[in-house]
């Protein structure tokens, strides 16, 4: 069985997926901090499914990009538990787990996220027959004016995207399109996913030497 763990931004989440289904999925903004709620979180989740840490085999967690605090309270245990328990552990990119909520298609797909300051981080895929979402550019910082004036073309935007953001994307570029709100979530379940792939790939991290993706922008803020 897979733990998730995602606390990159505000946007936090838990999952447990045993390869054949979701056993539990718990999202939510976390309106305090991320030291205070993950922990208790997780518990509660594991009890509604009377599931406990020794029944894990492997742990995924997002690595960024995503704010600082919350990358280091999601690291810490996700690793925690992986040394403790000697099971492996999965980094999976942030805004990689929003790709994967979408199939195939005929347009480039940016994945953005909130960067604090008023700016976003963001990154363009296209989708590449077998290989699926693979990242074209970025991960980027800038204002979301900035990020969007480079782009033309058919393109679908899809993560933290407020209603003003998708207003100025519109009216930027008449192909720039939103992706549903339900689609732009980071699910705990997709990363569990991807981890589990990731996992029967032989693709594992050393807790050791797994580190958060911080981002910066040219003036190093």
């Amino acid at each position: 069985m897979i733990l998730a763990v995602d606390s990159a931004t505000r946007w936090a989440g838990l999952a447990l997926h045993n390869g054949t289904a979701v056993l539990a999925e718990n999202c939510w903004q976390c309106l305090n901090n991320h030291t205070q709620e993950l922990a208790p979180a997780l518990q509660n989740m594991m009890n509604r499914v009377d599931v406990t840490p020794d029944d894990l085999t492997a742990v995924a967690v997002a690595i960024g990009p995503g704010s600082y605090t919350g990358l280091r309270v999601g690291l810490a245990l996700a690793k925690g538990l992986a040394l403790t328990h000697e099971i492996p552990l999965i980094g999976v990119p942030t805004l990689d787990i929003v790709a994967a909520n979408f199939g195939a298609m005929d347009k480039q797909l940016v994945v953005a996220i909130e960067a604090g300051r008023s700016r976003m981080t963001a990154a363009g895929y296209q989708w590449q027959n077998k290989h699926g979402w693979q990242v074209q550019w970025g991960p980027k910082n800038g204002t979301w004016e900035e990020l969007l004036t480079p782009l033309s073309g058919k393109t679908l935007f899809a993560g933290e995207l407020t209603a003003e953001r998708v207003k100025v994307l519109r009216r930027m570029n008449n192909q720039f399109l939103a992706a549903p709100p339900a689609l732009s979530v980071r699910r705990p379940a997709v990363l569990a996913e991807i981890g589990w792939r990731r996992l029967h790939a032989g693709q594992t991290d050393a807790a050791e030497h797994l580190t958060p993706i911080y981002m910066r922008d040219p003036a190093g803020n």
